[in-house]
């Protein structure tokens, strides 16, 4: 019994030892505790500020953005937005290159009939507090009419902003702003590429190789080449009540996935191989990296995130979309050597 007892926990601690560094990787997943926040539609990691995250409630809040911990939970800034109207039906946020926080008020809940929305723009506080901030305002149109969108995304070196609308018409689209968005006209955004996704939201990675579009049931991830996206299949999105938001980490290895509703939980998601941005690829080659990032298109994955998708939580036709596959193929060896030898011993022992 003694050299059973001895077996088990010699291989319970290489198990350990096995699946331990990879889930150190991760960051954590956090709650939001603020009971303000009910409504979490959008996030952004702080480029200032480590460990922060920007995120903000749905419509009916009013002009508020709010800075959550992500060790505590707790909302250690409130931002009030002046020098803008009222909020109509908020689902964005992003941080650009200048150093700005952008706010979408791109949702439409009748359907993409409003003849116009608005992104916010103010720049993100060097100080955590409570504060009021003077936001810039710019009136947005799409060139091919009313759309309801709820992701807004600004490329992190180009500055250009991007929206991801929801399935109409045919389709949802990625739009293109123009170079430089302005505060005393109208900035009238264009369809650039199809997308095959209910977009809730999307985040373009930090070094900007990498567009991460999510839904309500899955996800894809596209290289980001010559201005355009290059589909690179489906990524794995947890199981959430209202999945609405997601960003990259600020390494750019990990996806965080957020949803509405009260105490409401941020999840983080690994990335592995052609789905990792590039100066994740260069600076890790030994995860999934093989030194030709930017090469190696696929092209293809899973299905469109819709119910019942093959791109929800933990199911992708692509392994590379799959960032939990190492960790459990390591822990599955882990518990059929352990079985093993377990058995040898009963069977000496009798």
């Amino acid at each position: 019994m003694r050299s059973l007892l001895c077996a088990a926990g010699a291989a319970g601690m290489v198990l350990c030892a096995a699946v331990a560094p990879a889930a150190a990787d991760e960051p954590d997943g956090f709650k939001i505790g603020d009971t303000r926040i009910t409504e979490s539609s959008g996030l952004a990691a702080s480029r200032v500020h480590p460990g922060i995250y920007w995120t903000h409630n749905d419509s009916d809040d009013g002009p508020y953005v709010y800075a959550v911990d992500a060790e505590s939970g707790r909302t250690v800034a409130t931002l009030t937005l002046r020098g803008i109207g009222a909020p109509r039906d908020v689902e964005a946020v992003s941080i650009g290159p200048d150093g700005n926080i952008y706010v979408g008020d791109i949702g439409d809940n009748r359907g993409g009939t409003w003849d116009h929305v608005w992104i916010y723009r103010f720049p993100e506080p060097k100080r955590l507090r409570d504060a009021t901030v003077t936001a810039a305002q710019f009136t947005v149109t799409y060139a091919d009419g009313p759309r309801d969108a709820e992701a807004l995304m600004v490329h992190p070196k180009t500055g250009r902003v991007y929206i991801a609308s929801k399935k109409q018409d045919g389709g949802g689209a990625l739009y293109e702003g123009p170079p430089r968005l302005s505060a005393s006209g109208t900035n009238t955004f264009r369809r650039v590429s199809p997308i095959d996704l209910w977009v809730t939201d999307g985040a373009f990675s930090p070094d900007g190789t990498r567009l991460a579009l999510r839904s309500y049931f899955g996800g894809r991830m596209y290289r980001w080449q010559d201005g355009r996206p290059k589909d690179l299949g489906s990524v794995s999105v947890p199981f959430q009540g209202q999945g609405e938001s997601v960003t990259f980490a600020p390494d750019g290895r990990t996806l965080m996935y957020g949803s509405e509703g009260p105490n409401s939980e941020v999840e983080p998601v690994g990335l592995t191989g052609d789905q990792l941005p590039d100066s994740a690829r260069d600076a890790a080659p030994g995860d999934g990296g093989n030194g030709d990032a930017g090469k190696g298109d696929t092209g293809k994955g899973g299905g469109s995130g819709q119910p019942g998708d093959s791109g929800a939580a933990g199911a992708s036709g692509d392994p590379g979309a799959q960032p939990g596959f190492g960790k459990g193929a390591v822990l599955l060896l882990g518990i059929a050597a352990l079985v093993v030898a377990l058995r040898k011993l009963v069977r000496r022992s009798k």
